[in-house]
């Protein structure tokens, strides 16, 4: 354990922010970096947010209390890894006993040992820098999905990404693309988690091809037209999250012009 982690360390003060255009100017300048935090701003999100502090221009932790195990997001350069180390050290006393957390280099460990990591699984976050490579994969017919398209799509899911993070308040909000077999049956999406119009973002998530129609370029089709609706609307960085040992999904994202901004470890934080 390095010493920025180590639990003797002492703890930086903390500092509740709730001012939105302070938030949105921090996260401003880094936004491949922070494209939760900034999507995070905007309503339906932003009534279930905290967001922590420990310095004037320092790392800022956002933890969202939506569901059962609320969800700690806290990604920082590697230059910033103490800063962010000494925040999560001030943030013990407001934690719940359990959390989804997302955290750079050293930000599980700062949390030991109060905290037990469950369930590690190391992330990449990956950017859009190149939308020409999108072009050679928007020939395919990509629909746009809406409420009554609910039922198809959890079926996708069920069958093709099981365990997957889906609200359905997510469908409404959009886009979500699809692409039907002949039979009318959903076969891929391709979906946004968090998406804001003022600060010019979006995420993209639940990219998912169902297992009988993988091998087609479905999922890089329903991922180009989305990104397309989210150029048009406005976006300037459209990102997404993806396991690291994920080769396939790594490879397709690369295809598609997205390169890696950091990593970062997804984990379940369970008070000891």
């Amino acid at each position: 354990m390095s010493p920025d982690s180590s639990p003797s360390a002492p703890s930086a003060s903390l500092t509740s922010l709730h001012d939105r255009v302070v938030l949105a100017d921090r996260f401003g300048r880094d936004p491949e970096l922070h494209l939760f935090e900034l999507g995070d701003l905007d309503e339906p999100f932003w009534s279930h947010t905290a967001w922590y502090t420990a310095s004037a221009d320092g790392p800022v932790e956002l933890l969202y209390a939506v569901g059962e195990v609320p969800t700690l997001l806290g990604l920082a350069r590697p230059e910033r890894a103490g800063e962010l180390a000494g925040l999560l050290r001030a943030m013990r006393p407001v934690l719940p006993r359990r959390l989804l957390a997302h955290l750079t280099a050293g930000g599980v460990d700062a949390l030991a040992p109060d905290y037990r990591a469950e369930h590690r699984t190391a992330m990449l976050r990956m950017t859009l820098t190149d939308r020409t490579a999108l072009v050679p994969h928007l020939g395919r017919s990509a629909g746009l999905l809406g409420p009554a398209d609910l039922p198809a799509l959890l079926a996708l899911f069920a069958a093709g990404y099981p365990g997957n993070w889906f609200d359905e308040r997510m469908l409404t909000a959009g886009p979500y693309v699809g692409i039907r077999d002949d039979a009318g049956r959903l076969v891929a999406t391709a979906g946004v988690h968090v998406s804001s119009p003022q600060r010019r973002v979006a995420v993209i998530g639940n990219v998912t091809t169902h297992p009988d129609a993988r091998g087609r370029g479905l999922a890089a089709a329903c991922t180009a037209r989305l990104c397309e609706l989210l150029a048009e609307g406005g976006a300037d960085h459209i990102g997404l999250n993806v396991r690291a040992d994920h080769p396939t999904a790594l490879a397709l994202y690369r295809r598609l012009g997205f390169t890696p901004v950091t990593p970062y470890d997804e984990t379940v934080l369970t008070a000891a």
